[in-house]
């Protein structure tokens, strides 16, 4: 099962969410430009989708940010605090999260999926 939120701001401020569920996890799929208001929805839903896993992970999959906010990054700080995985692509997706973990004082494996960390 699968769906989006697609928030639109202005004309560059695209931003959308996707949950995918599977039997193993939900995955939140963020793409677009992860700054203010759409940190805000990030937390939301984050709220939401952690109800009734019934024993599955949850996942922030940010392969498809393209801008992540000095704000974006608390969001995403605070969320690995409360227990968050994630999943990325690019380098400087994951060098964001490397130092967020190292502030949350764990290592970057610790937060990552297990699929992305085997890449």
């Amino acid at each position: 099962m699968a769906w989006a939120v697609l928030l639109v701001n202005g004309g560059s401020n695209m931003f959308r969410i996707s949950t995918i569920d599977t039997q193993q996890e939900r995955r939140l799929v963020v793409e677009g430009t992860l700054v203010r208001p759409w940190v805000d929805e990030l937390r939301k839903t984050w709220s939401c989708a952690s109800n009734a896993l019934e024993g599955r992970g949850l996942v922030i999959d940010l392969t498809n940010a393209t801008v992540i906010s000095r704000e974006g990054e608390n969001a995403i700080f605070d969320l690995m605090k409360e227990g968050a995985k994630f999943s990325c692509g690019g380098v400087l997706t994951r060098h964001v999260l490397k130092e967020l973990a190292r502030r949350c004082h764990t290592t970057l494996n610790d937060v990552l999926n297990r699929n992305c960390s085997e890449k």
